[in-house]
């Protein structure tokens, strides 16, 4: 091992003395990380693991596939870039995890992650106040949590679209294709509270665009400060972790299909074209259905196990 990366020697002693790992299983750590490393210093340089970025990272797996390593393997070599750099940024050591953002596919379908309503409730519970920006919030992620509605068109939606007296909302969807999503009165009284007081002091005298969420300098809030948002309010609420406003989308979905939602209205609400997108989510459903079962059941052996 390099005796120069002082941050890849930490990691193996935490590996080793904190974790308990196999010799076997450090060895391959260590291993996967060198070789991104030599990677990275023979195609422009290797700038420091604090340094790294994300499209480096994307650039790496290209390698990999290209030279048809086994999808395994990748898998692997990529658990090993996550480990070593959620450690890093748990001990404060880098600021940025460059491989939150990457997606690298199994061979099987990945399951959509989902919040539990418990972590709903704990944040929607932090949203309690009366400035703008928490009403705005408050608004926002009820707003996403009770219609499914995808980051875009969140940011995207404009005074007009929204039918209060309803409760309804015209979404202006992927393709072209528009549908109606249905709020709560929750979501209601969260939305009316925003958009009477509080968005008209975020627009200030601003010229209206119309949109109905705003940052703080009176403009259209984007996908990418709706996801800053997102992560800054659910970590402040206790959520640890990366999170990501297509999880509410998932949750949506999820909480409808578990409370006996027909699987042609979960697929009209999220405006999938097609109703093979919308059953991935009752393999979600059924997931959970099984973790409970292994959990309650009083004849399950793992159970039986945890109380040897």
């Amino acid at each position: 091992m390099d005796n120069k990366d002082k941050k890849l020697q930490l990691f193996i002693s935490y590996l080793q003395n904190e974790r308990h790992y196999s010799s076997k299983t450090i060895t391959s750590y260590r291993t996967d990380l060198l070789k991104a490393k030599q990677f990275w210093q023979k195609n422009g340089g290797f700038p420091g693991w604090e340094k790294i970025e994300r499209r480096d990272i994307e650039i790496y797996l290209q390698y990999l596939a290209e030279q048809k390593l086994a999808r395994s393997s990748q898998l692997r070599k990529m658990s090993s870039l996550r480990s070593f750099y959620r450690f890093l940024t748990k001990r404060k050591i880098v600021k940025i995890d460059p491989t939150q953002a990457v997606i690298l596919r199994s061979a099987g379908h990945r399951l959509p992650q989902f919040f539990y309503e418990p972590e709903i409730k704990q944040v929607l519970d932090s949203l309690q106040g009366s400035d703008p920006l928490t009403q705005r919030n408050l608004a926002l992620f009820e707003l996403f949590y009770t219609t499914g509605m995808r980051v875009s068109e969140v940011s995207g939606l404009k005074l007009r679209q929204i039918e209060p007296s309803l409760n309804m909302i015209l979404v202006h969807g992927k393709g072209n294709k528009d549908r109606y999503v249905v709020f709560d009165k929750q979501t209601k009284k969260a939305l009316t509270n925003y958009l009477s007081a509080a968005r008209i002091k975020l627009l200030g005298n601003k010229i209206d665009s119309g949109n109905v969420f705003l940052n703080s300098r009176g403009k259209a809030l984007t996908d990418r400060g709706i996801e800053y948002i997102m992560q800054k309010v659910f970590n402040s609420a206790g959520i640890n972790g990366k999170v990501h406003p297509h999880e509410l989308r998932h949750t949506f979905a999820t909480a409808m299909l578990n409370n006996g939602a027909d699987l042609r209205t979960v697929q009209e609400l999220l405006g999938h074209s097609n109703l093979s997108t919308t059953q991935i989510y009752t393999h979600v459903t059924m997931t959970h259905l099984q973790s409970d079962y292994e959990k309650f059941f009083p004849r399950n052996d793992e159970k039986d196990e945890a109380k040897k």
